[in-house]
Order: C-alpha cells, then sequence, then structure tokens
C-alpha cells in the first residue's frame, strides 16, 4: 500500500518519542509527574458545564449543526472581542467557529498555499503551524526566535527570493514556548510588513488573559487587529482551552479578514460541520457569565510560576521568570544543551518527571526544554527534587 509524500513530514515527531518514553517510565513503576503537556488542570467554569448539562435534555441540539446555526456563537464572540479590544466586529463574515485554534492553523493553509509556495514560521513554534504548511504542500521558511531579540523575529533578515514566494507568516504572542510577549509596535510592525509584501497574517492568540504583570500598560496581550483594525491582511484565532480550562470541548473562533474568513469556511465545510450544540452553548455561558474563573486562573498560574521558578533557583538553575503564558522556558544547563531529547527522555525515564524538549519546537528551540505548570506547587516542588538528583 502507497501512502502521499505529504505524510512524510509529519510522519513522527519528539512528542511522539516522548510519548513512548513516558510509557517506559511507567512500565518501570516510576510516578509519573506530566510537565510536557499544556493542558490545564483547572475545571472549566461550572455555569459553563450547567448550560452544556441543561443541553443533553434538548433533543433539538442533538442534530448537525451547519454555518447558520452557529450564529449565536458567532455573535457573542463578536461582542467578547469588541469589548475586550475596542474593535467593531461582523459576526456574519467575520467570525468563524473553530475545533479549537490548531484547527484554523492546520486548515488555513490549505486555502491559502499552493504547492512550492512559502510559509513564515517561528522557531522555536507550536508544531501545528508547520503541520498544516505540509499538508497543503508548502515550504517552511524558519524565522529564528532568539532570546537576545526578545524572541521576536527579525523581517529584515528574510532573503528576497522567500519574499517572493511568501504567501502566509504565523505568529503567536503570548508565545509558545518562549513565553515571549510581543508589544503592539512590533505587531504593526508585522501587518506593515505583510501588507507591502502581499502576505496573509495568521495570529495565534490562545494565551490573550495568561499575563502575569502590566505590559505597556495592559492587563491583556494586544491583538493583531489592534495593529490592523481595518483587517487588511490579519486574522486571529482564541481558543476556550487556556483562558477558560475548556481544552476537552475543542471549542474556539476566528476573527479577522473577511475573504481569510470565507477562504478557512470553505475548507472547514468540506471537512466537518461543527461541534455539538451544548458546547457552543457552554461556550457563550463562559464569554459571557462571570469572569472570576479566568482571574482565578491567572492568579493560580501566577502562583505556581513563582514556586517553580524559587525551586529551580535553589538548585542552581537560574531561569527567567516568564510574564506570561502557563510555561517555562528553560535553556538547559551542561553537558545537555545540545541534546534536549536526550535530556527529557532520560529525566523520565530516571525520574518519572517528562519536560518538552526545545528541540520539538525547532532548530533554534535546541539547548532548551519547556515546562508545563498543569499541577499544585506541591507536585511542581516534587519535581524539582526529583530534577536535582537527575542532575546531581
Amino acid at each position: 500500500m502507497q501512502f502521499s509524500q505529504r505524510l512524510e513530514h509529519i510522519r513522527s515527531n519528539v512528542f511522539a518519542d516522548m510519548d513512548r518514553a513516558k510509557a517506559r517510565a511507567k512500565s518501570y513503576g516510576k510516578d509519573l509527574i506530566d510537565l510536557s503537556l499544556g493542558s490545564s488542570d483547572l475545571p472549566a467554569p461550572a455555569h459553563a458545564i450547567q448550560a452544556i448539562a441543561s443541553s443533553l435534555q434538548d433533543p433539538s441540539t442533538h442534530g448537525y449543526l451547519l454555518f447558520n446555526g452557529t450564529q449565536p456563537f458567532r455573535q457573542v464572540a463578536a461582542e467578547w472581542y469588541e469589548g475586550k479590544f475596542n474593535i467593531a466586529v461582523d459576526p456574519e463574515t467575520e467570525v468563524l467557529p473553530l475545533i479549537g485554534c490548531q484547527e484554523g492553523t492546520a486548515h488555513l493553509p490549505l486555502a491559502i498555499l499552493n504547492p512550492g509556495d512559502v510559509a513564515l514560521l517561528q522557531d522555536p513554534g507550536y508544531p501545528s503551524h508547520s503541520g498544516g504548511v505540509h499538508l497543503a504542500g508548502g515550504e517552511i521558511y524558519p524565522m529564528p526566535m532568539l532570546a537576545e531579540n526578545g524572541f521576536l523575529p527579525i523581517f529584515a533578515d528574510i532573503p528576497a527570493d522567500i519574499l517572493e514566494r511568501a504567501k502566509l507568516m504565523i505568529l503567536s504572542y503570548p508565545h509558545n514556548p518562549t513565553t515571549a510577549i510581543a508589544p503592539l509596535a512590533f505587531l504593526r510592525s508585522a501587518v506593515e510588513f505583510c501588507q507591502k509584501n502581499n502576505i496573509a497574517l495568521i495570529h495565534d492568540l490562545p494565551y490573550v488573559d495568561l499575563i502575569f504583570s502590566p505590559v505597556e500598560n495592559r492587563a491583556i496581550a494586544p491583538s493583531i487587529l489592534e495593529a490592523d483594525p481595518e483587517k487588511s491582511v490579519s486574522i486571529e484565532f482564541f481558543t476556550m482551552s487556556k483562558s477558560y480550562s475548556m481544552g476537552g470541548f475543542r471549542v474556539g473562533f476566528a476573527i479577522g479578514n473577511k475573504d481569510l474568513i470565507l477562504a478557512l469556511r470553505q475548507v472547514k465545510a468540506s471537512v466537518d460541520f461543527n461541534q455539538y450544540r451544548g458546547i457552543f452553548n457552554g461556550a457563550i455561558a463562559a464569554l459571557t457569565g462571570p469572569q472570576d474563573t479566568v482571574t482565578n486562573t491567572i492568579e493560580v498560574f501566577r502562583q505556581r510560576r513563582d514556586v517553580f521558578i524559587e525551586a529551580l533557583h535553589n538548585i542552581g538553575w537560574n531561569v527567567p521568570s516568564p510574564v506570561a503564558t502557563m510555561y517555562i522556558w528553560a535553556k538547559l544547563p551542561e553537558p545537555w544543551s545540545a541534546n534536549s531529547v536526550k535530556f527529557a527522555i532520560d529525566l523520565v525515564e530516571k525520574t518519572g518527571v517528562a519536560v518538552a524538549p526545545g528541540a520539538g519546537f525547532g532548530k533554534a528551540g535546541e539547548g532548551y526544554v519547556r515546562f508545563a505548570l498543569v499541577h499544585e506547587p506541591a507536585i511542581l516542588q516534587e519535581a524539582v527534587n526529583r530534577i536535582a538528583e537527575f542532575l546531581g
């Protein structure tokens, strides 16, 4: 049996290797502390769960849900966005429900790229961003994200021959895995760059609320549409997974340029319908109901960050304290700085502590590991104790 060549780029990855290493650790009897996945351990809002539960008793919610049936959710998403960023949004032409941000970054390249076209991606960056490009037959130009540049790409370094073929750029701030935040001035420069070069700009924004210290006198991360209020080249993805701890419900939405929204809608229509209507009812309840869950989530991850950073510093691993996201991006000590995968596999097999190797996020991620703060402080402290023993 023969398979498509496009599978070659996505057939294996270091996260699959890590999954096997975690299974081996369990078979050795290790008590697993998994800090490798950014899946929140916090509960979804009670009023969102109640809305979903109530929907289950309504037979009218049990059928297929087409685009027109998502209008109540799109209206709420538009109002939520307008209230957050003071930018008007048309729920009919500028909003599209998604099965999480990952669906958007995986499917939109199919609507933009022809085989051989180039996508400009962050390196390191979230793995699904590259997966969608590979499935579309596109080529990736990695934009290095270096600490000395504040983990911001340098657009002037992109070669002219690459720009001639570039059709798509994907950015994401606050950034996974580096935890960096982009100032609004940088986002404006990205918009201007994409306008000049006729490039579609995707901004992945799952961590908009997970800000621990005010940035530019604001408590939330900037939106790409604040830099492109006319929505000339930009589209933005938001998920309910982080702010509202609804990762397993797989619900998010895209907001932005109406032509990009329509193109993504056309791809989506050939692949799926939509989620169960009850899940949208839960998302509506989360977006419109009390927001104390979001406030609590921010405080929980702030406390976990502080505990974990202090614990690492106490064992001599001096890692900068992030101002956003639910992660710690840590430069590896010697002799591990050139092989993050080996560090991660050896660590989990010997101690049961699982982390994400930086190399899994791109070439520029080598020499780092990412810790996800998805356990209570006592467990995070225990993880660092085991790491200290491993490091000797």
